[in-house]
C-alpha cells in the first residue's frame, strides 16, 4: 500500500512539472490560483523553479525504489541511484522536449541542469535523512 501513495504522489508531481512546463506564458501569469509571491519568485529565479520540482521527484524516487527493491536480493544502493538520476533527467529532457512543439515557449538547456541537480540533491537529502534516522536508533 505504501509503494502504491508514493507512485501516486511521484505520478502527481510528474504530471505538475509537465503541465506547467507546456503552458504557453512561461511567466506563469495566467495561473490565477498560484499566490502573487509564488509568481515572483518563480519569474525572479526562472531556473531555480525548476529545481523545486526535481528535488521532489528525486525525493520520491528514492523512496519508490529503495522500498519496492528491498526485498530484492541483489538490491544495489549506488546503481539504483544512478537510474533513479537517469529516469529523472529523461523526464526533465521531456518537459523541455515539450516546448519545442509551444508557441512562446523554448527549451533551455539550463532547465535540463536544475532539473537533475534538483532530482539528485532531493535523492541525496532522502539518503541523509534516512541515515541519520538509522543511527539515532542504534
Amino acid at each position: 500500500m505504501f509503494n502504491k501513495i508514493v507512485l501516486v504522489l511521484l505520478l502527481t508531481v510528474i504530471g505538475i512539472v509537465f503541465y506547467f512546463s507546456w503552458l504557453s506564458d512561461p511567466s506563469l501569469s495566467s495561473e490565477t490560483y498560484l499566490p502573487r509571491w509564488l509568481l515572483n519568485w518563480s519569474n525572479h529565479y526562472y531556473n531555480l523553479r525548476t529545481a523545486v520540482p526535481f528535488f521532489a521527484v528525486g525525493f520520491l524516487l528514492e523512496i519508490y525504489t529503495e522500498h519496492r527493491g528491498a526485498s530484492d536480493v541483489n538490491y544495489n544502493k549506488n546503481l539504483n541511484f544512478i537510474q533513479n538520476i537517469i529516469i529523472a533527467a529523461i523526464i526533465v529532457c521531456v518537459a523541455e522536449g515539450g516546448q519545442f512543439v509551444i508557441q512562446r515557449r523554448s527549451p533551455d538547456l539550463m532547465d535540463v541542469f536544475y532539473g537533475v541537480i534538483g532530482s539528485f540533491t532531493g535523492a541525496i537529502s532522502y539518503n541523509l535523512l534516512k541515515k541519520i534516522r538509522n543511527a539515532k536508533q542504534t
